[in-house]
């Protein structure tokens, strides 16, 4: 009886090691970029959680190559780090790749755990956030890390906090949970006279860094920040060199596909951002080009609904451009970033002064390392140098770092030349595979 039993779980075996992704890594292929190949079988959210994988490793993406023959995926990512230059540690950054997609489906755990997660949304207007670390730091609770954004006249934020009552540990008395619950609640409604205005405060379970951000997009979706109340405060808007997005959905009936194109400027994890949004509408992609020319940025996807079938209406078409506007702008970091080294413990005091002197935050990390600021003024303009200024000399708390707004060609900016001379045949020839693939499949212009 054994027997069998034993041959089951080898087979079983071989086959989770057939279907696990394989990873490879060329830093000759291309002159400017390292290029990483991932096959991997296709599973609901794989494409994702390699992409989510290359944004933890805080990668630029700056071309890829989606394509799926049915049964499997391969993806061509044209990549960077941070500082536009190529990668060093290929077996740690394959390894950590591979390691990710196995475990996709696992909770991943951190020092997240013995902490206390809180997520807050609710209407937007100068001071909230210095109002919110107020209450927490009156209810001794101690913010070790948070993500905050802001669009569209709301805020929504992922906090991870730890109570000092109760030796800097998760937050356990249920009295002490309603009370923060209440007042963040009475914090985030604002204007009781805004029927529009809504706040919700939830205790959820940890939230492991490596995804706060995609969780941000569903906090931020389901509070509806796509659309803007009539009521709500007016949204802070971008300086003229964050455009917004250009975004067209149109279906090609004969291959039962929707396409979508997205034209806007170039960032960091814009890639990311997009699949987030097209995951959570449940929306697959089986094929896509992503490429960038100078600061700007062109995306096309060719998706179905997880029916199989194309966007069915034209209320579907133009929900999807909306959603996907959002979520391009929501991380459009615009103002000056505004960077303390002193990690979290001085939050309230901090919001206070910048609220002081007239500057509003529109987005907000908070880590051990450090806490930095995107600030603007209350219109929405850039921030002036007095305010600034005078932000410096009233935190003394630590160093201050301003840095006003810029785009960095060399980070994400620069166009990447790879010529076919000097480079491995072998990715040249996958890349080529893919582009073939598409073009076969009438899915781009050319494969030249």
């Amino acid at each position: 009886m054994e027997r069998p039993q034993r041959l089951d779980d080898a087979y079983e075996k071989l086959v989770r090691r057939m279907d696990n992704p394989r990873v490879v890594i060329d830093n000759e292929a291309c002159s400017a970029t390292t290029v990483i190949k991932v096959d991997s079988a296709r599973k609901s959210g794989v494409l994702l959680e390699a992409v989510q994988a290359l944004t933890d490793l805080n990668l630029s993406i700056r071309k890829a190559y989606i394509s799926c023959d049915g049964r499997w995926f391969m993806d061509v990512f044209h990549v960077t780090d941070q500082f536009g230059e190529k990668l060093v540690d290929d077996d740690g950054i394959r390894a950590y790749i591979e390691q990710s997609l196995v475990d996709r489906n696992d909770a991943r755990t951190d020092s997240t755990s013995s902490m206390t997660a809180l997520e807050l949304t609710g209407s937007d207007r100068p001071g909230t956030l210095s109002e919110v670390f107020a209450v927490l730091s009156d209810l001794r609770c101690n913010v070790m890390d948070a993500r905050v954004w802001t669009h569209n006249g709301r805020i929504a934020s992922l906090m991870h906090v730890r109570d000092e009552d109760s030796s800097g540990s998760v937050i356990q008395d249920d009295f002490k949970l309603h009370r923060i619950q209440r007042r963040l609640r009475n914090v985030l409604k604002g204007d009781a006279d805004d029927a529009s205005a809504v706040a919700a405060v939830t205790t959820a379970s940890s939230v492991a860094a490596a995804r706060a951000e995609h969780r941000l997009h569903q906090i931020m979706s389901l509070d509806r920040d796509t659309c803007q109340s009539q009521d709500s405060p007016p949204p802070s808007p971008s300086p003229p060199s964050a455009s917004s997005p250009s975004i067209s959905v149109q279906n090609w009936i004969d291959r039962g596909y929707s396409i979508v194109n997205v034209q806007c400027r170039d960032r960091p994890k814009l890639f990311f951002d997009i699949l987030c949004n097209l995951t959570d509408m449940d929306y697959v992609v089986f094929h896509a080009t992503v490429d960038t020319v100078g600061d700007q940025a062109f995306q096309e996807y060719y998706i179905r609904q997880t029916d199989g079938n194309p966007i069915g209406s034209e209320a579907g078409r133009q929900r999807l451009i909306q959603c996907l506007k959002s979520g391009v702008e929501r991380r459009s970091r615009r103002g000056a970033r505004l960077e303390l080294s002193t990690g979290p413990g001085v939050l309230s005091e901090a919001t206070r002064v910048i609220r002081e002197n007239g500057l509003f935050i529109a987005e907000a990390e908070v880590a051990a390392a450090g806490t930095v600021f995107y600030v603007v003024d209350v219109a929405g303009e850039a921030a002036s140098a007095g305010a600034i200024e005078a932000v410096q000399k009233r935190i003394r708390l630590g160093r201050v770092v301003v840095e006003q707004p810029r785009h960095r060609l060399g980070g994400y900016g620069r166009t990447a030349s790879c010529p076919e001379p000097g480079g491995s045949r072998l990715l040249l020839y996958i890349g080529a595979l893919v582009r073939r693939n598409l073009f076969n499949l009438g899915l781009v212009r050319s494969i030249s």
